[in-house]
């Protein structure tokens, strides 16, 4: 049996009286992505600084790539990448010379270091700015060579902290794209994002925690499934008394209807032939329809359904708040 590149197991951990981490288990298997996905304060934040060695648990296991991460930290440090929020290359080199340094800094050789930094500048689409001063980059192109500096050493696992967030429509789909070719070489990530479609699009599974357990844990058509937050919205030819509860028996809860008493909106189980279903019955009471939509439950029903809340960057105690030393806290976003 193939052993998982990220092995999470009872972890525990606290801050004074706050209590980050309550018994979290969760694994990565090799070569897939992992989203990790929490409200402010949930405890992702604390999960991932236990994984690559930043902070010590109370109690529990954690490993990476088969190595525990309390007893031989330097053993994970090497096989690790790590795309911090937060820029950490020097603006005042240019994107070859940053990772370049990155590479001599990791043990590689000078010439290696040049190869390595070309190898990735053209994987990462940033070639034509390669001797360009960072402080000249746009927000994407710094992301991408965030990302490819925590890929200089050939890491089998990589932690990405919010690769696309600030970033424009197209530079995130490029921040996707280089995300999915570092699949295919077989790289296992972990992902943390404020931005649920991403989590969707990139995850093969999804870790949800929420005071620090884990609330949910599944592929992502799994969670949707399980949340039974899919909706039902009738538009009716003409309002009509009797329409919601010739419905009623195929939803779930209340019928809610619009002020002008055409719209019929109700969550419902998205099982096959609903629609059909209720245009029958209320064809059998007599009433005309116009349009009938089921919508399935995105990750956006999925998140609001576990936790109730919004998805932000964690803040721990001790950490500064949003303008004190370049740290942020970031507003809970829905893309």
């Amino acid at each position: 049996m193939t052993r998982d590149m990220i092995e999470v197991e009872a972890l525990t951990k606290r801050y004074g009286e706050t209590r980050a981490l309550a018994g979290v288990d969760f694994s990565v298997a090799p070569g897939t992505v992992l989203g990790l996905l929490g409200p402010n304060g949930a405890g992702k934040t604390t999960a991932v600084r236990v994984l690559t060695t930043l902070a010590l648990p109370d109690s529990g296991r954690a490993a990476v790539a088969g190595i525990d991460v309390v007893r031989h930290p330097a053993e994970v440090r090497r096989r690790i990448g790590v795309a911090a929020q937060d820029a950490t290359l020097d603006r005042l080199l240019t994107g070859r010379q940053n990772l370049v340094l990155v590479a001599e800094l990791s043990g590689i050789s000078g010439r290696r270091a040049k190869a390595r930094a070309k190898e990735l500048l053209e994987q990462f689409e940033l070639s034509d700015a390669a001797d360009r001063v960072l402080k000249g980059y746009s927000g994407g192109m710094r992301r991408r060579l965030d990302v490819a500096a925590s890929l200089v050493a050939r890491p089998p696992v990589l932690f990405l902290d919010e690769p696309t967030t600030g970033l424009d429509p197209s530079s995130r789909l490029r921040v996707w794209e280089a995300v999915r070719q570092l699949l295919a070489e077989g790289i296992t990530v972990l992902l943390t994002t404020q931005y649920l479609e991403e989590a969707d699009e990139l995850a093969d599974r999804i870790v949800v925690i929420d005071h620090g357990r884990v609330v949910a844990n599944g592929t992502p058509l799994e969670l949707k499934h399980a949340s039974r937050s899919a909706r039902l919205e009738v538009t009716l030819a003409s309002p009509h008394s009797e329409a919601a509860s010739a419905i009623a028996s195929l939803v779930n809860g209340p019928v809610r209807v619009s002020d002008d008493g055409r719209v019929l909106d109700a969550g419902v189980d998205p099982v096959p032939g609903l629609a059909t279903s209720v245009i029958r019955a209320l064809d059998v009471a007599g009433i005309l329809v116009d349009n009938v939509e089921v919508r399935q439950p995105s990750l956006d029903d999925v998140f609001f359904s576990l936790t109730g809340g919004q998805l932000e960057d964690e803040l721990l105690p001790g950490r500064p708040k949003s303008g004190d030393d370049g740290d942020k806290v970031l507003e809970g976003a829905r893309s």
